[in-house]
């Protein structure tokens, strides 16, 4: 499937290399600039999400369209979670792996880290844990999703409505207060127990994880 999908690319101009080992994936990865990659998850030796995952936190920020097996909720989240732009599902039709590239090649590289780090706050989405240095902070789904919206928007203040369309389903209305409890939650776990207020509050518009120095 490789090679039929390889010559296909080069029919249509797109000058391709092909890689038939997970260790192979890498080298040419970091070797060459591509403008996209497409990465099958079951290869030989290391799997499509360890190659990502290795290449990501090389800071090869290649767009990324994973194939994978089975279109089942496990394999479309490790997808994303490791660090990939786009997914498709066997089997495909190569007109709709040409506009999928086309589209993750227009937007170009766009850092995409498994792991979200700010200052000494970090959090793998996919294995689901949180830690303050070297200490590991257990944290309820919310509280993690919750954490989560914020740090990948360090920096910048989020609303409350914001954040309740982040974290909870519409069934809550934006007066309620249940973010504030939260984020009360939040700053008794990760802040408070670390001599840390990294969880600012912004009068009139929600809430904002300050970066050192900010």
């Amino acid at each position: 499937m490789a090679a039929l999908v390889a010559r296909a690319l080069r029919e249509e101009g797109h000058p391709t290399d092909l890689a038939a080992r997970g260790e192979e994936a890498i080298w040419m990865a970091v070797a060459s600039p591509y403008d996209a990659i497409v990465l099958d998850v079951m290869l030989p030796e290391r799997d499509g999400f360890e190659v990502l995952r290795e290449l990501r936190a090389r800071r090869i920020w290649t767009p990324v369209l994973m194939l994978t097996a089975r279109d089942a909720v496990d394999d479309r989240v490790g997808a994303l979670d490791s660090g990939a732009d786009d997914y498709l599902t066997k089997p495909f039709s190569f007109a709709e792996l040409l506009a999928r590239l086309r589209a993750i090649a227009r937007r170009g590289p766009v850092e995409r880290p498994t792991t979200l780090e700010v200052d000494d706050l970090r959090l793998d989405p996919a294995a689901r844990r949180v830690w303050r240095g070297d200490v590991e902070i257990e944290l309820s789904t919310r509280e993690f999703t919750l954490l989560e919206l914020l740090m990948r928007r360090a920096g910048h203040a989020l609303s409350r409505v914001q954040l309740l369309e982040g974290a909870w389903d519409i069934a809550f209305e934006s007066r309620s207060n249940v973010v504030d409890v939260y984020v009360r939650y939040l700053r008794e776990k990760i802040d408070r127990p670390f001599g840390r207020s990294s969880i600012e509050t912004v009068r009139g518009v929600g809430y904002r994880l300050r970066r050192s120095g900010e």
